[in-house]
């Protein structure tokens, strides 16, 4: 069994994995991620390999726990993984990208496939039927669109909570600003599905990351939406790279 573990900036996710089948899920503050690991060693006490991936600082008494306690893989861009690499800088493509293009590779082989992660940042990767990950485009998440508005204006009010919304004239300051943010996303998405879908009639989109689940009600274009694309990547990751 799988331990995989995802270190992101504001939260770190966990899943266990019985070779290919999520078993389970869960996330928490990088404060009680040890906690949560203990957790899962009593409740699944077959686990014997594990993974990490960290866009952040990796705690060190969770670092040394992991490695105690299993054959733990960490994640790095001399990792093996599942398909061709064209990115021109391979060494500065995220890790989180890299597992969500290995996650396409798995669950859609043979495939054109795009994949959206609507986190911090919205991230927009490519690979190709051929197996090969051509590149993509970032650009601002909600959060990060909203941030830049009260930092960079003297009278905006800074907005923290998204909420989908159907209608697209504003009323107030607050609303203008909720409707212009979440619009422009939705808008900006469904504009890239449309230049891959010109190239690339059979193309699969999935979108992901933690906003897909506000987003995805509103998106045009036909999307596969999940929550937990990016785990399934990092535990391909570490079939690949156990010893």
């Amino acid at each position: 069994m799988n331990l995989v573990i995802d270190v992101g900036n504001t939260l770190v996710k966990l899943a266990i994995f019985d070779q290919d089948q999520l078993l389970e899920s869960t996330s928490s503050s990088s404060a009680n991620a040890l906690k949560h690991v203990k957790t899962l060693f009593e409740t699944y006490p077959k686990l014997t390999n594990g993974i990490i991936s960290s866009t952040a600082q990796v705690p060190e008494d969770l670092k040394k726990e992991l490695t105690l306690q299993l054959n733990l893989v960490e994640f790095t861009h001399q990792s093996k993984v599942n398909f061709k690499n064209n990115y021109a800088t391979p060494e500065t493509l995220g890790l989180d990208r890299i597992a969500l293009v290995a996650a396409a590779s798995e669950v859609y082989p043979n495939a054109n496939v795009l994949v959206i992660d609507a986190g911090s940042c919205i991230t927009y990767d490519f690979l190709d039927k051929t197996n090969t990950y051509q590149g993509g485009a970032i650009s601002p998440g909600l959060q990060m669109r909203f941030k830049a508005m009260y930092t960079f204006t003297e009278k905006l009010p800074l907005i923290t909570k998204p909420w989908q919304n159907t209608f697209f004239i504003g009323k107030s300051t607050h609303d203008a600003m909720q409707i212009g943010v979440f619009k422009s996303v939705c808008y900006e998405i469904d504009g890239y599905i449309e230049d891959y879908l010109a190239d690339y009639e059979d193309l699969t989109v999935v979108l992901t990351g933690g906003d897909y689940n506000l987003l995805s009600a509103s998106i045009k274009n036909s999307i596969f939406a999940t929550s937990n694309f990016l785990l399934k990547g990092l535990n391909k990751i570490l079939q690949l790279n156990s010893n």
